[in-house]
């Protein structure tokens, strides 16, 4: 039998709706990203835990069954916003289907970037606080990674390096 928490490929059931929970929390940074307006709600994604990526003011998410991300889900996402959002992400994660819980305990489905395995190497420790990147590491986040607006565009490179 299938974990639960593993990821799976996406699938066109659920390709409109994305959980966030890391720099596309913030409402500027995700609009930016993908050309729509950010109508964030909150949510949680179950059987995954939160990490930082070494040297990186984003996280990651991998599977971890009795782990719990809060985040915020953004529903009715538009074709278009797709591949601004793939390029954005890159190589270090895969698009994954995935289920998460409203407040109130509703679960739908969704599509979330989870960290590609062969990636695990780069994660730093099992935790993020979207506090501390809104209190100093947005700033970095926007210094280093200005451009990725223009990058996620279709015509040019993925904005955020893998290296």
């Amino acid at each position: 039998m299938a974990d639960p928490a593993a990821p799976s490929p996406e699938s066109g059931e659920d390709a409109d709706a994305l959980f966030v929970y890391g720099s596309l929390m913030c409402a500027d940074i995700f609009e930016r990203v993908s050309g729509v307006p950010a109508r964030l709600e909150p949510a949680e994604l179950p059987g995954y835990r939160r990490w930082s990526v070494r040297g990186e003011d984003y996280p990651a998410i991998v599977p971890d069954p009795p782990a719990v991300v809060a985040g915020r889900l953004v529903r009715a996402l538009p074709a278009a916003a797709w591949p601004r959002l793939d390029r954005f992400e890159g190589e270090l994660y895969r698009r994954c289907s995935v289920r998460v819980q409203l407040p109130g305990g509703r679960a739908l489905p969704a599509q979330a970037y989870v960290l590609d395995p062969a990636e695990r190497h780069r994660l730093d420790a099992p935790h993020w606080s979207f506090e501390a990147f809104l209190d100093g590491g947005k700033q970095r986040f926007l210094a280093r990674y200005g451009g990725f607006a223009d990058e996620a565009q279709p015509s040019s490179r993925q904005a955020r390096p893998n290296t």
